[in-house]
């Protein structure tokens, strides 16, 4: 009481909640200036605003006859920045640095804790501040300055250059296509920080008219502090009854709260569950748990629920897989949501969830590598799908994390035959999006109809031999057919069968040709792709006895003068070729010809070798580096050594140049040529030889099906 009575009340003061600005109303921190200054006598030249980003530049006066201001030194400022020319565009229109501009960043992103004040005539009103502002000066001035100087010396390298320019006009100008990006890429690009700056830097800015303190304007904007109803007590948010006043001055104990055990803020107990309905209880339990059975799902529930609402309810936010439910993959992932690990959205991760749940119910494991490979997602979301559904064995895969349920099968077999009709819906999409291959899917999705077994090694390698003693008797009967046939006058002339007997010796060799040499793919598929003129590949055309090499005499034969046509007519259009693009050429040369041409009797890849040869060209051994992605078909260079004309000797040089560099300069290639062939080559010369025998690939030159971009 003697503290109450030494510490009177002076003035009750009544407070009032003005909300006319409360969405308006941002408070800039200026600079430290003198007390005797204020800002409102500095003349504002301009101000303008970017409202999103609650950015705000203020172009204020200089003061440059005041006796501080080093008027030398603006000077310097202002030549550096415009140079010794001033125009409409100077920063400095009056040669001397008069002006500074302030931005603003952000104190703290929560205002909700203050407020602008105003008191008159004993009431104070309170304005809520919608932002602070902190004004510092920008230097962006001296960035321009550099940017000038900047400018300044490139154009003096470039006078320095231009003559060397004038006399290289002609450039060769490399043309890159950019690859479709994909969306994980997209969603990486736009939350980079690059991305947010270039979209912070396109928002407009918005012109704003400074009004000083004294002005008319903003004595009206003024009056918008003042609460406009202060004369009525019901106006006011800040009038509460001393009950309610007591509660916030005195609140009451936690201690009750404080000796309930803490649990996590997304976690139900099972009376709390039970007080939601029915498909609420159904959608948080899967959603935690991800995959149930159906009995665990009703043991869960309650006696009392009856199971046929629950199964209503569970086929609305599960699938049926194995006879067991898993959570669908769009209660997972919302719409709006994205992946945690790589940003993709959740369309594409409930895509590739869906694939993961549609291979269990197709066998009982899954390879987490094919996975990842089918959706193009990253290890870690495809992790996350395997985790939520399956357990992972050693040497094995990932195995269904619980076992068949039968029973559930057989009780309900209207369940399992709707479901099924919604996963044959999902394969179709499935196979849409990923371009699955229909002929490698299985059949019938057999995963519902009864368990699916784990198939060991040797019962695999059993089922092996089995289809290859039944696929060898297929053969063995077309093989005799064809040789019926081809013993009839039909035969052409100078193509000589060799009849051999089958048996298992032979069938050995067979195998030992086909591991020395394998002969090209071009006939269609089926049966027709493993025989040529009714023989094994390896012994097509008679090339059985001589390792593939034509036999002697062969080359009068229509086949060889075909394929040598062929060859010759390719490389006096190409000039260098690898062994691959070779092949494709000559698979779309017989795709031309017409049905039972000599040419379809089986060319293997040495007939093919020997055959560009002995059609006067030559093997480049081009020293390929040793991290190259180029298969041993691509690494095989040919080309032509004589054609006839002119530049045969230039070739030459050329080559032999690529016979001991992966990739040549354009300047060392020009030097060699000159200091070979005696003479100084004209660039069109140079220009021709190139393009016959070369490729250009990021300013260096390679021969043509080398270069792997």
């Amino acid at each position: 009481m003697a503290n109450e009575e030494d510490d009177p009340v002076v003035q009750e003061i009544d407070v009032y909640l003005a909300k006319s600005l409360a969405e308006k109303l941002y408070l800039f921190q200026y600079p430290v200036r003198p007390a005797s200054m204020t800002y409102d006598d500095i003349p504002h030249l301009s101000a303008k605003i970017k409202p999103k980003q609650q950015k705000v530049e203020l172009e204020m006066a200089i003061d440059t006859l005041n006796p501080n201001y080093c008027r030398s030194k603006g000077e310097q400022i202002a030549l550096n920045v415009d140079g010794a020319c001033a125009d409409e565009t100077s920063t400095y229109s009056s040669k001397l640095m008069d002006k500074q501009t302030f931005c603003s960043s952000q104190t703290t992103s929560n205002t909700s804790r203050y407020a602008a004040a105003l008191y008159r005539q004993g009431e104070l009103h309170l304005t809520p501040l919608h932002g602070i502002l902190q004004l510092r000066p920008s230097f962006s001035y001296l960035d321009r300055a550099d940017a000038k100087h900047r400018e300044r010396e490139a154009a003096n390298e470039a006078g320095d250059s231009s003559q060397d320019e004038a006399e290289d006009d002609v450039k060769q100008i490399t043309v890159r296509f950019s690859r479709p990006e994909s969306e994980q890429a997209r969603q990486r690009r736009v939350q980079s920080y690059e991305f947010l700056q270039k979209k912070h830097a396109e928002e407009p800015w918005v012109h704003l008219h400074y009004y000083g303190l004294r002005d008319s304007r903003s004595e009206h904007e003024r009056q918008y502090l003042l609460c406009s109803g202060s004369s009525g007590v019901e106006n006011t948010e800040l009038v509460k009854s001393p009950s309610e006043y007591l509660m916030m001055l005195m609140p009451p104990s936690q201690e009750e709260e404080k000796d309930k055990p803490v649990a996590p803020s997304n976690v139900l107990s099972m009376a709390q569950l039970r007080t939601l309905p029915l498909a609420d209880q159904i959608k948080i339990l899967m959603k935690n748990v991800k995959v149930m059975p159906f009995a665990n799902l009703m043991s869960l529930l309650g006696p009392s629920i009856d199971s046929v609402a629950v199964l209503r309810g569970i086929q609305k936010v599960a699938m049926l897989v194995q006879g067991n439910w898993v959570v669908k993959s769009d209660i997972l992932y919302p719409k709006d949501s994205s992946s945690p690990h790589s940003g993709v959205p959740a369309e594409v991760l409930c895509r590739g969830r869906d694939f993961v749940m549609w291979k269990f119910t197709q066998s009982r494991w899954v390879v987490r590598k094919e996975v990842a490979t089918v959706t193009k997602l990253c290890a870690e979301d495809v992790k996350d799908f395997l985790e939520h559904m399956a357990v992972v064995r050693i040497n094995k895969g990932w195995e269904f994390i619980l076992p068949y349920d039968g029973e559930f099968i057989k009780k309900h077999p209207d369940v399992v035959q709707r479901q099924h009709m919604l996963w044959t819906g999902i394969q179709a999409k499935l196979e849409k999006v990923y371009s699955l291959v229909k002929e490698t899917m299985p059949k019938k999705p057999d995963a519902q109809s009864g368990p699916a077994g784990l198939v060991s090694g040797d019962q695999r390698i059993q089922v092996a031999k089995t289809k290859a003693q039944q696929n060898h008797a297929l053969l063995e009967r077309e093989l005799q057919r064809r040789k019926e046939q081809l013993r009839a006058p039909a035969v052409p002339p100078g193509v000589r069968i060799k009849e051999e007997p089958v048996s298992e010796e032979g069938e050995e060799d067979d195998e030992q040709e086909a591991e020395e040499e394998e002969p090209m793919d071009t006939s269609p598929s089926g049966l027709h792709s493993k025989l040529a003129n009714g023989l094994p590949p390896g012994r097509a055309a008679g090339t059985d006895s001589f390792n593939g090499h034509p036999p002697p005499g062969c080359a009068s034969t229509p086949v060889a003068r075909e394929l040598r046509a062929f060859v010759e007519a390719t490389f006096q259009r190409q000039f260098v070729l690898t062994l691959s693009e070779l092949k494709r050429l000559f698979n779309l040369h017989l795709a031309s010809l017409p049905p039972g041409h000599t040419l379809f009797s089986g060319i293997s890849d040495r007939m093919l070798q020997d055959t560009v040869l002995a059609a006067g060209c030559k093997q480049i051994l081009v020293p390929f580096p040793p991290q190259t992605a180029a298969s041993p078909d691509e690494q095989k260079v040919f080309a032509l050594w004589e054609s006839g004309d002119m530049s045969d000797q230039h070739r030459q040089v050329l080559l032999e140049i690529f016979s001991k560099n992966y990739r040549v300069r354009r300047n060392m290639i020009q030097s060699r040529l000159t200091q070979e062939c005696g003479e100084d080559l004209s660039k069109q010369e140079v220009d021709k030889v190139l393009k016959d025998c070369c490729v250009s690939y990021g300013g260096m030159w390679y021969l043509k099906g080398t270069v792997q971009s």
